[in-house]
């Protein structure tokens, strides 16, 4: 039986906040028109602090609210789509930052359902027995990432970092994870290697198909109404396919913490699933999409909120670029 048990969250947020009044001075648009089509009102923007920066902050709240001391840690898994650095991972720059020196450490990338695929990867290690504690820590920076001069993708993402201490539990863990690679333009965001000095190489031909204006090389690129349509399916999916495996119906959930992408996005997928809105956790109008910092800086505010109680049965879902999607159900 996999099983898991959450013994610890923490989460950081950059103190510069990033207003909808704030891009109407940048942009041709204005908070009612931001918030009606997002429900974001603000977001973070880490302005001179690195990715690694806000997963250490994070990791050392969740450590020091689970209880453990950093030597205790066995496995490091961190989640993000933003590093600072190709190599080394961000685990491993956790790892040390943090003192968890007897922890194995490597990335994972998945965008935003990455801290799903983090905490289902996790619940195996759990299972095989040779590993007690694992940090995940899920960390994104995407101001970087974003073109400010466009208003339909820029005015959504916002900076920050979530984590959770993981150990092996007495109570089922169920997931469900899928992938669907062929819409992958809809949403990405290319590695730019247009400073290589490098006398052999030339444009590459194939990417140059869709990736043909210095913004697509450069920035974040995203087809909204195709990403709407995904992200609203997967969500509906991801969530019915986890609570057939799990022999569970949808009353069952006490709580129910989606991927925090666009607020019209959740409250679609909660229309069709059907759930009791009460019952869906929504932060995202001062946090924006964290992408995959959304559902541990989530589980970190309920924590803090103490609205997470022992017993309580959880689904989590996520989706996002890749195109991925996921979603966990588990007991705490």
């Amino acid at each position: 039986m996999r099983g898991i048990k959450i013994i610890g969250t923490g989460m950081y947020v950059p103190e510069t906040a990033a207003d909808n009044n704030w891009f109407s001075t940048i942009l041709d648009t204005n908070d009612e028109w931001i918030y009606s089509r997002t429900g974001i009102r603000e977001r973070r923007i880490s302005t001179d602090k690195p990715n690694y920066y806000m997963a250490v902050q994070a990791a050392n709240a969740a450590i020091a609210d689970s209880g453990i001391d950093p030597a205790e840690i066995d496995l490091i898994l961190a989640a993000t789509c933003s590093p600072d650095f190709f190599y080394p991972a961000l685990s491993c720059l956790v790892q040390h930052y943090i003192g968890a020196v007897n922890a194995a450490a490597f990335d994972i990338n998945s965008a935003c359902t990455g801290f799903i695929n983090a905490l289902d990867t996790a619940s195996r290690f759990l299972e095989d027995g040779d590993y007690r504690n694992i940090l995940i820590v899920a960390s994104e920076r995407l101001a970087p990432h974003c073109d400010y001069t466009d208003r339909t993708a820029s005015i959504l993402f916002g900076d920050g970092a979530g984590a959770a201490v993981v150990t092996k539990g007495d109570k089922p863990m169920w997931s469900y994870l899928s992938a669907k690679g062929d819409p992958f333009n809809a949403l990405y965001c290319k590695v730019d290697q247009s400073r290589s000095n490098c006398p052999l190489l030339k444009e590459d031909s194939e990417v140059s198909k869709f990736i043909d204006t210095e913004a697509k090389t450069h920035f974040m690129q995203m087809n909204g109404k195709a990403v709407y349509k995904f992200a609203v399916d997967a969500m509906n999916t991801a969530v019915t396919k986890v609570l057939e495996r799990a022999k569970l119906i949808k009353e069952n959930i006490d709580l129910y913490i989606p991927h925090q992408a666009n607020a019209r996005i959740i409250e679609a997928a909660v229309k069709s699933l059907g759930l009791p809105p009460e019952k869906v956790y929504v932060n995202l109008e001062n946090h924006g999409n964290t992408s995959s910092a959304c559902i541990p800086t989530a589980l970190a505010e309920l924590s803090q909120q103490g609205r997470i109680k022992d017993g309580m049965t959880i689904c989590m879902v996520g989706f996002g670029a890749g195109l991925t999607s996921g979603a966990i159900v588990y007991s705490q």
